[in-house]
């Protein structure tokens, strides 16, 4: 891999964060690369304005912080093909992040500051294309709005619905749909029909659509299913569902879902994209959901990367919250 432009995107609000940023951008300014910093967070969204004002497309996107950093840069940079390489750093869970410990700065390799070995640092194993690329799914949604009038807000797109509407939104995570006014009722009733086939009418808290990837954040929470991120496939998770028959089911990646808000007009839905707000729907209106045209590209630098060890730590598994180590079986 060339590294001649990155862009260092960090958690807002994380002091590590941005001391780490600090010195991945010295660094690699000493080596001749471009480097652009820029915080992403709650409220802050860097993509537009890079994407619009850079010259360039970078290399490798470098993300600092948790998942929810990782996710925001997967929406915007899937379908340019960058390349995303993660370090938790201010983050919390951290499925989708490297340790922190790999990244190792010249000078500093294994943790040992005199340590001058030129081959033991991050930006030579880049160089020497000691890496994989992991091909992750993503979903995209497009809403097409029954009455012919947009929202503010709406991005029409005409590709597919050739109609006002508003789209695509991305995800790599998942898409929700959740009541706009909790005032009115904390539950809401939506349609699900699959390839042109009514499914079902969920009356409940709401319905999760997720990729292999989000079936470990809300989809799990949910009760959803664990998918392995090396299947493709189609999360389908209702939450809190005012039925028993109403349970999550996997359909194939290239399942084309289109979700109707149902009820009065005051009964609108917000949609929201890995846990950041997508658009608002009302009855009438309808959410097409599938497989995105691009996946994004996460690098890993473990040579054996075990996803069942991840669950593993992440999730307390094989008797860790008892008796703080795995079984001998």
């Amino acid at each position: 891999m060339q590294l001649e432009r990155v862009w260092l995107i960090l958690r807002k609000g994380s002091q590590a964060a941005q001391r780490q940023a600090r010195r991945c951008a010295q660094d690699l300014r000493s080596q001749g690369v471009i480097v652009t910093t820029a915080v992403s967070g709650l409220g802050l969204n860097p993509f537009p304005g890079l994407l619009a004002t850079e010259s360039d497309l970078p290399d490798l996107a470098i993300v600092l912080g948790g998942d929810g950093t990782v996710l925001a840069a997967a929406r915007h940079l899937a379908s340019f093909a960058v390349p995303v390489l993660s370090f938790n750093v201010g983050g919390h869970l951290g499925f989708l992040t490297h340790d922190r410990r790999l990244l190792r700065l010249r000078g500093e390799a294994n943790g040992e500051p005199d340590s001058h070995d030129p081959d033991d640092n991050l930006w030579q194993r880049l160089r020497d294309d000691r890496f994989a690329i992991e091909k992750r799914m993503m979903l995209e949604a497009r809403i097409d709005r029954g009455d012919g009038v947009p929202q503010d807000g709406d991005v029409p797109d005409d590709t597919d619905l050739n109609g006002v509407g508003d789209g695509p939104h991305g995800a790599l995570n998942d898409f929700y749909f959740r009541p706009y006014l909790d005032e009115l009722s904390p539950t809401c009733m939506l349609e699900l029909e699959i390839d042109g086939e009514v499914v079902d009418q969920y009356r409940g808290d709401g319905l999760i659509i997720a990729t292999p990837t989000g079936s470990t954040g809300y989809a799990m929470a949910a009760g959803g299913p664990i998918l392995h991120p090396g299947i493709e496939a189609i999360v389908v998770t209702p939450i809190c569902p005012m039925s028993l028959s109403s349970r999550a089911v996997v359909v194939p990646p290239g399942s084309r879902l289109s979700v109707w808000p149902l009820g009065e007009s005051s009964r609108r839905v917000k949609l929201w994209k890995d846990g950041a707000h997508a658009t608002v729907l009302e009855p009438g209106d309808r959410c097409v959901l599938q497989r995105g045209r691009h996946p994004v590209l996460m690098l890993q630098l473990e040579q054996s990367p075990s996803y069942y060890s991840t669950l593993t730590h992440k999730l307390h598994w094989a008797g860790s919250l008892t008796a703080g180590e795995p079984s001998r079986n």
